[in-house]
């Protein structure tokens, strides 16, 4: 039985020269891999199979069955013609082969005799000339070798004798019958060892492509988010996919019919020479010229499926662009435009893989072509031998004895049985060409050293961050048309400090910030923690001690309370529920069918904004980082859902590091920063206290006197203005302990907090088209439902000064909007 394979490595054997941080050997500057290694092919996949070797050998095991069943039917093919054609039984004619060996030993052994005593009589003559003496040399070696020849067909023809034919039966028939039995039982066996041999090796394929999918997506999670970036998701797909699909593809083919037809091919040549040696030989000569013209036809395919695939990335991309900005497609009816990009692209493809099809179909009617003049370069010689009476032409012995019609049919069967794997092969040819332009793209990746790693001296991370140090920080994007993003930025900030690093769009805050987690590393200057380079530590590490929310929140299809665990997988659902009510998120997720078991969709796409938002604030919470950065957190969410994040984080923020990256500076943002870093044009305008950065820094106060200018032509309300009021002040008049749903209010007063009824106990609305209380019309908004019947009847019941007696729990129906 075939082994069972052990678990594949977190990493396989040739990964230990991917992940080094200089380019590996043999591999150009730019991290690709130089000619040599991508000609290397299929080659590269070898380490992956290794473990399961085992398995491999039992499936070319029965390969060589298959090759063996298939000689054998062709051999039959000789006993089927003696029985129809020969007028003697098999026992007769096997006795007639006998003697006529037999014959042909004696007389070789007289001539054996006459040569051996030529040669003696020449070597004692000291006038004999060289020549001559070589000639008798040579009759000697002919003689003896003839004799062997003949020992050898009678020692098979005396097994033969002894085992065969006393089992055959007399009648020409019945002998028929069991020589049809043999080939059909043959067939059968050669069948089931085709289906076992397939099924082993697809076994083998499918878990050798699944390791190198594990190591490809392993080894693409440790590459820098520039290289990710300038690679393209599209791009990455098109690997994960098509080219893994091809190169799994040639893998099937060579470990079945590229090992399985060879084989075949070499049982029939094996007959073939057991029949005549040198007429077989004769069917090689054309070998070069069918080898040149393949390696012609291989090159070519090679160089056309390679660009065959790279049209197809772009054909990912184009529908990874289109699908992911459906909204901005529809939005402005760009749909026709899309279609024409497609369309390019589809037809670029098309004429790509049109240019395979062409070099494809030479290869089947050229290796038939050539396969059939090999046999003719072979059949026809043995015709003459024949039909001539002879073993030789000009001289030059082609077998041994003279041919009759049955091994001259059989000859032929060898031959023809020769010429069907090669055809088969020849079919295979431009799958395999596909499959090693596939594996030169896959390994491509793996080629790739990632441009932040762990440095082979890893200094240990502190336990306690004091100082972070931008130390002249320069960068710039590699192969960016822009020049440099950052520009000589010196800025410190001690352990505990929440930091405001705003500017304009494109001024570099956001890429500033994006040093810490390394998500990449400067061009120029270094980051510093503790006066230690960030390069020194290992990232992974590194990144324990950060915690990070983005503008454009990530969720995966998963529930709320796993989204919460990445930030720590290993966090209890106490911890992690504790994270969710710190972020308000179970303020939503409590009114969920399946509250923290909610499944968010793709990309959280069963969220809004703004919860999605504080899920991932929630994410961050959890990890409980010494430094937090809030990269333009809010920028894309409401005004409540914005409060609600502001309030938890200053609850989160005492002792630790922040950074709050924002190009809009709000009043309840100011209450939690020490400090304002403003960035301008790739370059540290100013550092300071808001106050005294609105008085001595221009760059500062145009940026927020523009956001000043810009809220008042929105019609922000006024500070003083009741629909302002924020639910931080109505959290003050809540009781301890309170249910975070649930709102303290007048009873009295129970319009104001409906805005959908226009009348109340039959009464018209006094306030006809008012504006509700924000707060309340945000609990509306999410279904939470207040019933004022029950909340009268609370209040006249009440015979206690209980302060939570006025208080209804809502009930949340939906989610916030």
């Amino acid at each position: 039985m075939p082994d069972v394979p052990p678990a594949p490595p977190t990493e396989p054997p040739s990964l230990s020269l991917f992940g080094k941080s200089k380019p590996v050997r043999g591999s150009s500057r730019d991290g690709k891999p130089a000619a040599a290694d991508r000609a290397r092919g299929l080659l590269r996949v070898i380490p992956f199979i290794k473990p399961h070797k085992g398995t491999l050998i039992w499936s070319v095991g029965f390969a060589f069955l298959v090759a063996l069943f298939w000689g054998v039917n062709l051999g039959l093919i000789l006993p089927v013609i003696n029985v129809l054609a020969g007028d003697d039984s098999v026992a007769g004619y096997v006795d007639g082969e006998v003697a006529t060996a037999h014959a042909v030993q004696v007389e070789w052994s007289e001539k054996l005799e006459n040569a051996e005593a030529e040669a003696a009589r020449l070597a004692a003559d000291p006038d004999a000339s060289r020549s001559d003496t070589v000639a008798a040399a040579e009759e000697v070696a002919k003689a003896q070798d003839r004799l062997s020849q003949a020992a050898r067909k009678l020692a098979a023809l005396g097994w033969v004798q002894q085992y065969v034919t006393p089992i055959l039966p007399d009648d020409k028939f019945d002998l028929l019958a069991v020589i049809l039995g043999v080939l059909l039982i043959a067939t059968v066996l050669k069948g089931l060892c085709v289906i076992t041999q397939d099924v082993l090796v697809g076994a083998v394929i499918e878990r050798t492509v699944a390791d190198l999918r594990e190591a490809l997506f392993a080894h693409t999670l440790k590459l820098d988010i520039q290289t990710l970036n300038a690679t393209g998701t599209g791009d990455l797909m098109s690997r994960f996919t098509n080219d893994l699909e091809q190169l799994a593809g040639g893998l099937r083919l060579l470990g079945g019919k590229v090992v399985r037809e060879p084989l075949k091919a070499a049982a029939c040549i094996f007959g073939a020479m057991l029949v005549s040696w040198q007429l077989t030989l004769l069917a090689f000569v054309l070998t070069p010229l069918a080898t040149y013209i393949f390696v012609k036809i291989g090159r070519s395919l090679k160089k056309a499926s390679r660009r065959s695939m790279e049209s197809m990335s772009r054909l990912y991309k184009t529908m990874e662009e289109t699908f992911d900005g459906a909204a901005v497609v529809t939005a402005f009816n760009a749909g026709e435009r899309q279609k024409e990009r497609f369309h390019q692209e589809n037809r670029t493809y098309l004429q790509k893989a049109m240019k395979i099809v062409r070099v494809d179909a030479l290869t089947s009617p050229t290796t038939e072509t050539l396969g059939m003049l090999a046999a003719f370069g072979a059949l026809l010689p043995a015709a003459y031998l024949m039909l001539r009476r002879t073993d030789s032409i000009w001289g030059l012995r082609l077998a041994d004895g003279q041919l009759d019609l049955a091994e001259l049919a059989v000859f032929y069967s060898f031959l023809a049985g020769t010429i069907d794997p090669l055809r088969k092969l020849s079919t295979l040819f431009s799958k395999l060409k596909r499959s090693t332009a596939a594996a030169d793209r896959l390994f491509e990746i793996l080629d790739r050293s990632p441009a932040v790693a762990a440095p082979p001296a890893i200094t240990p991370v502190p336990e306690q961050i004091h100082t972070v140090r931008f130390d002249r920080i320069g960068f710039h994007y590699a192969g960016a048309a822009r020049g440099a993003v950052l520009d000589g930025v010196n800025l410190t900030v001690n352990a505990g400090e929440v930091v405001a690093v705003v500017g304009s769009n494109g001024s570099g805050k956001s890429t500033l910030l994006k040093l810490l987690p390394r998500y990449f590393d400067p061009t120029h200057g270094a980051v510093k923690i503790n006066g230690t380079d960030l390069r020194d530590f290992d990232p992974i590490a590194w990144r324990e001690k950060i915690g990070v929310v983005t503008q454009e929140t990530l969720l995966f299809d998963e529930s709320i309370a796993e989204n919460i665990r990445v930030g720590k997988p290993d966090a209890s659902d106490d911890e992690v529920r504790a994270a969710a009510d710190q972020a308000r998120v179970t303020d939503f997720a409590d009114g969920l069918p399946n509250g923290l078991d909610e499944v968010v969709g793709s990309g959280g796409s069963n969220l809004s904004g703004g919860q999605r938002q504080r899920v991932a604030f929630a994410r961050a919470i959890l990890r409980d980082p010494e430094i937090l950065i809030l990269d333009e957190a809010t920028s894309a969410v409401d005004a409540l859902s914005e409060q609600l994040i502001h309030e938890a984080l200053a609850e989160f923020v005492e002792g630790r590091t922040v950074f709050l990256v924002t190009h809009t500076v709000r009043r309840s943002l100011l209450d939690l920063v020490t400090r304002v870093a403003v960035m301008e044009q790739g370059e540290l305008a100013g550092v300071g206290p808001h106050e005294e950065l609105l008085e001595n820094n221009s760059a500062y106060r145009r940026l927020y006197e523009a956001q000043s200018d810009e809220a008042a032509a929105g019609g922000s309300p006024k500070p003083e203005d009741p629909l302002s009021k924020g639910r931080a002040e109505y959290r003050k008049a809540r009781p301890a302990g309170l249910h975070p749903g649930a709102i303290a209010f007048d009873a009295d007063s129970i319009d104001q907090y409906d805005p959908t009824d226009e009348r109340r106990d039959g009464r018209p609305s006094q306030r006809a088209g008012y504006q509700p209380d924000p707060v309340a019309y945000h609990y509306a908004s999410v279904g939470q439902i207040f019933d004022p019947d029950e909340v009268s009847e609370d209040s006249a019941d009440s015979e206690d000064e209980d302060p939570g007696r006025n208080i209804l729990p809502l009930r949340a129906t939906g989610t916030d909007g």
